[in-house]
């Protein structure tokens, strides 16, 4: 299980983003398995890339 950033459970701003089906079904499964809304994930996944970029170009 993985730990859920609390800052991101108020999260109220709406906006559409498309996945493919393979990986919203990942993401999905995901999601049910440890027991957070899909949004949230998503959040977190999101939050997890941006700390974690390189700063190379």
């Amino acid at each position: 299980m993985f730990k859920i950033d609390n800052e991101l459970k108020s999260a109220n701003i709406a906006r559409t983003v498309r996945f493919t089906e393979p990986l919203f079904e990942k993401l999905n499964k995901i999601a049910a398995e440890n027991n957070v809304s899909f949004n949230l994930l998503v959040l977190q996944c999101c939050k997890y890339a941006l700390d974690n970029m390189s700063d190379e170009k």
